[in-house]
């Protein structure tokens, strides 16, 4: 039976540098791309074909932040498909960064420069707004829209003759103190970002308590430091130019200055290879790059505390709630 592998955020960036690496490791699943806009999503079919022009690919419309349309793209694919083996919830926003200059200064005279250069630490706001369906933007984009979209699938990824897996996209910069049980939107802060991806954290280890029994199980990931269209937002252009050579340098110390997409991939990739049964559910595993340019993944335990991830699933289970209640007419 071949393997379904869907891919969110599969248009660019770090999402398409991974559907042309499982497909070199694997070219016999059949990959869907799931994307927001339905033309760059064949168009990035049209591009994966070229590089493996016998490969089974397909794309599904998804903008994860807007339910409506998870909800038909879930209905969709419970009718393409009878099974998922892999969910790679990739897709994400960061809107409107803005980097504390005056915060980096400061890291320079206490020595935490690297630190905050590796983790965004306390450099990094970005400006939320509300969607249309009145929830806060990136909290629905980068998690919200994917656990739907995960509890919509549950028919395709539980109970299968193989164990299926999720892996989530979060970032280094998922840091307990941007996380609020009380704001657990982030509609109050300006590290909506940062909130969103411990939020995912916390959202894998409850999954996995509560699905590993039947086949399902969750990991999440760090890129590290990439630089895609998300990136290139926070400083202009010509800034990143003049700065591409001293991180070069840097990566000699930060090895999660992985800087490309492929490299970004590296352990989104790794745990394609991995048996889940085997892996650490309360680990988060980072894709590395050496100073040399050697990439290799580094595992680093989670810093989540179980009595708020539970909590906080409580809470995404009541908002699921009244999703389906608004959008009872897209069930089955």
């Amino acid at each position: 039976m071949e393997r379904v592998v869907l891919v969110t955020g599969a248009s660019g960036g770090v999402g398409l540098a991974l559907c042309r690496r499982l497909l070199g490791e694997d070219g016999r699943i059949h990959l869907c791309l799931a994307c927001r806009n339905a033309q760059k999503a064949e168009a990035t079919r049209d591009l994966v074909l070229q590089e493996y022009p016998a490969a089974q690919v397909s794309t599904v419309e998804v903008d994860l932040g807007n339910l409506a349309s998870v909800l038909r793209a879930a209905q969709e694919l419970r009718c393409r498909f009878q099974h998922l083996d892999f969910v790679y919830l990739n897709a994400g926003i960061m809107p409107n960064p803005h980097v504390n200059f005056k915060a980096l200064w400061k890291g320079l005279l206490t020595g935490r420069l690297l630190h905050m250069l590796t983790t965004a630490e306390g450099v990094m706001t970005q400006t939320d707004r509300l969607n249309g369906d009145g929830l806060q933007e990136v909290f629905t984009t980068n998690l919200f829209g994917h656990f739907i979209l995960i509890r919509q699938l549950e028919s395709l990824l539980c109970g299968n003759e193989k164990p299926s897996r999720l892996i989530w996209t979060s970032s280094s910069n998922a840091r307990e103190s941007a996380f609020s049980l009380s704001d657990y939107q982030h509609a109050k802060g300006q590290e909506s970002y940062s909130s969103s991806k411990y939020a995912t954290d916390l959202t894998s280890v409850v999954l996995n308590r509560k699905f590993n029994k039947q086949g399902l199980y969750s990991s999440v990931v760090c890129p590290g430091l990439v630089m895609s269209n998300m990136t290139f937002k926070i400083l202009p252009v010509f800034l990143w130019v003049l700065l591409m050579p001293i991180m070069f340098l840097i990566r000699f110390f930060a090895k999660t200055y992985t800087l490309t997409p492929y490299n970004g991939a590296e352990a989104h990739v790794w745990l394609f290879k991995q048996k889940p049964e085997y892996l650490d559910p309360l680990v988060k595993y980072h894709s590395c790059t050496s100073g040399l340019g050697k990439n290799f993944v580094e595992p680093r335990k989670l810093d989540v505390d179980e009595e708020t991830a539970e909590k906080f699933y409580q809470k995404l289970l009541e908002l699921e709630g009244q999703t389906l209640e608004k959008y009872g007419d897209l069930l089955d």
